[in-house]
C-alpha cells in the first residue's frame, strides 16, 4: 500500500461499490469486527476515498480488540495520514448501568415502589438493550447523519454477502462486501491474510463483542472464565453489584436463571467432572 490524500484518489474505483456519486466526502463504518475490517483493509487496498473511519468506543472491548483498532489506526495513518474518529458516551458503560438519574416520572415512580434507587439502567437484555443504543448506535447515527447533511458524505457499512438482509435503502449508504460477494467466513481469512488476527478472539469465541454481554451463550461465558479470568472478576463484581442495588429481578441478575457466582460454581463443578 502507498500512502494516498483521500481527496486525489481516482473517484472511478467507486464502481466497484455501487457506482460514482456527487459525493466529496467518504467516511467508514467501524465495529472492529471482521467484517468492517475486512471492508477498510479492502478499500485501502483499492485506493477507494476515504476521508473518515468512524468508530464507538464503548469501553467495554476485550483487550485483544483495543489492540486490533490500534493496529488499523497505524496502518490508516501510514496509508492516508488521518487517524480513526472515536465516539464515546461522556460517562460510559458503568456509569449508565448504575448511576445514570432516572428522568421519566413512571420510572421513577416504578423505582421507588420496588424499593430501588431512581439511578441507572441495570444489565442491559434483549427488551431494553440501552448499550447498543446509548454507546453505539446514537453515537454513530448523529456523527453520519451531521457527515451526510454538512458534507453530502457516503457512508460504507461493513455487512456481509450472506447479511445482506441487514442493510438499508439508504441512498448515501454503501455496503461494498455485499457487492463484492464477500461473505463472513471470507471476511475473517482476508483479515488473517493481512496480519490482522485479533488476538485469537475469533479462534476463542463466536463474536468478539463486548466481553460483559449478558445476551452471549453460556458456552462463551465459559471460555471468558478461562481465557479471560481478570474479566470474570470484574464481571462478577459487577453482577454482585447490580444485585445488591437493583435486587434480584431483571435489572440486577445477569442472566435470567443464572447469577455470575452462580455460573462460577457450575463450571467450576464441571471442570471437576471433566477432570474426574
Amino acid at each position: 500500500m502507498t500512502k494516498q490524500n483521500s481527496n486525489s484518489i481516482d473517484r472511478r474505483s467507486l464502481q466497484d461499490c455501487g457506482g460514482f456519486s456527487s459525493a466529496e466526502y467518504h467516511s467508514v463504518g467501524l465495529s472492529g469486527g471482521k467484517d468492517s475490517s475486512a471492508l477498510l483493509l479492502l478499500m485501502l487496498e483499492k485506493g477507494m476515498p476515504i476521508d473518515s473511519v468512524i468508530f464507538a468506543d464503548t469501553g467495554m472491548d476485550f483487550p485483544e480488540m483495543a489492540a486490533h483498532i490500534a493496529k488499523l489506526d497505524a496502518l490508516l495513518y501510514r496509508e492516508r495520514g488521518i487517524h480513526i474518529t472515536k465516539l464515546r458516551h461522556p460517562h460510559g458503560f458503568e456509569w449508565l448501568m448504575f448511576d445514570a438519574p432516572m428522568k421519566q416520572p413512571r420510572a421513577i415512580a416504578r423505582r421507588t415502589a420496588q424499593g430501588q434507587a431512581a439511578t441507572g439502567y441495570g444489565w442491559p437484555g434483549i427488551r431494553v438493550r440501552w448499550c447498543t443504543g446509548q454507546l453505539k448506535t446514537h453515537l454513530i447515527a448523529k456523527e453520519v447523519n451531521r457527515l451526510k447533511k454538512e458534507k453530502n458524505a457516503l457512508h460504507y457499512i461493513g455487512i456481509a454477502a450472506d447479511e445482506a438482509k441487514r442493510c438499508k435503502d439508504d441512498p448515501n449508504h454503501r455496503y461494498p462486501l455485499v457487492e463484492w460477494g464477500v461473505t463472513e467466513a471470507q471476511a475473517l481469512q482476508i483479515c488473517y491474510d493481512r496480519g490482522f488476527d485479533f488476538g485469537g478472539l475469533y479462534k476463542i469465541y463466536h463474536r468478539a463483542s463486548c466481553w460483559c454481554c449478558p445476551l452471549q451463550r453460556i458456552s462463551e461465558l465459559r471460555k471468558l472464565r478461562q481465557h479471560h479470568p481478570e474479566l470474570w472478576v470484574r464481571l462478577w463484581d459487577m453482577d454482585n453489584r447490580a444485585r445488591e442495588q437493583f435486587g434480584a429481578g431483571p435489572l440486577g441478575q445477569f442472566k435470567e436463571r443464572w447469577s455470575i457466582e452462580q455460573l462460577d460454581a457450575r463450571f467450576a463443578h464441571e471442570e471437576m467432572e471433566d477432570g474426574a
